[in-house]
């Protein structure tokens, strides 16, 4: 990395490339890889390093100053306060903690109002991208009682702009939760994602809903092999005995 850097260094002093913010005619064709990059900072520290998660944060409100009048710029912002505002209460002795379950007196209430009324500003600009969508949908997640068939009606419509098999599994969980167990568990057949931990987790967690405990239990095993962070793996080795 350090000799890209280097090369990458020498390529821009050679060409003679300037350093600026571009005009504000060039800021469209540039802003799709911009706030994939902001986002991909963002998810990085919202694994645990706070300090990288504000600075995305941060990169997201000099975005929304530069283009106040771009729906997607206000809804990564909004998805990004939303979330980050749940970050102490995600994880508990050491283990994850899944939505439902976590003590909400540990949310940030103000960021997360706030990052409500980013989304209105950009669904009133007429937003409906998937940075736009991804808000609507943590938005829904902090309701007291989550509206599971409009949060279902909204993965699908992401999945359908996306075309990510990640999102298609996130609409199987969402579909789970309206009761459609099994339409939910046929959504995920199908779907790339062997090596994604969260795609054999979530299928364990269906089949343990549908009782079918020897292949629930084959699930987890799996997610445990690809799984990186210790608090998930805690997490899922308490789902696979509480199996037995």
């Amino acid at each position: 990395m350090a000799k890209r850097l280097v090369r990458a260094k020498n390529k821009i002093r050679a060409a003679g490339i300037p350093f600026r913010v571009p005009p504000a005619h060039q800021l469209p064709d540039r802003l799709a890889a911009v706030l994939a990059v902001v986002y991909l900072i963002f998810n990085e520290g919202y694994g645990g390093r706070s300090d990288v998660a504000s600075e995305a944060i941060r990169l997201g409100r000099a975005l929304a100053g530069l283009m106040p009048d771009e729906p997607e710029v206000h809804g990564l912002l909004a998805l990004m306060l939303v979330n980050d505002a749940r970050r102490d209460a995600r994880f508990a002795d050491g283990e994850l903690v899944l939505l439902g379950d976590q003590d909400r007196s540990l949310w940030d209430l103000d960021q997360i109002e706030a990052g409500k009324a980013i989304l209105d500003r950009a669904m009133a600009l007429g937003g409906r991208g998937p940075y736009v969508l991804q808000a609507a949908i943590a938005a829904l997640h902090t309701e007291e009682e989550p509206d599971w068939a409009q949060l279902t009606a909204l993965y699908e419509e992401l999945a359908r702009r996306t075309g990510t098999a990640v999102i298609e599994l996130n609409w199987a969980a969402a579909l789970a939760e309206t009761g459609e167990v099994e339409a939910a568990l046929a959504l995920t057949e199908g779907l790339e994602l062997e090596r994604y931990p969260y795609f054999h987790s979530t299928r364990a967690e269906l089949l343990r809903r549908l009782k079918r405990t020897a292949d629930a239990r084959a699930a987890y095993e799996r997610a445990l092999e690809l799984v990186r962070s210790d608090a998930e793996r805690r997490f899922l080795e308490r789902r696979l005995a509480d199996l037995a």
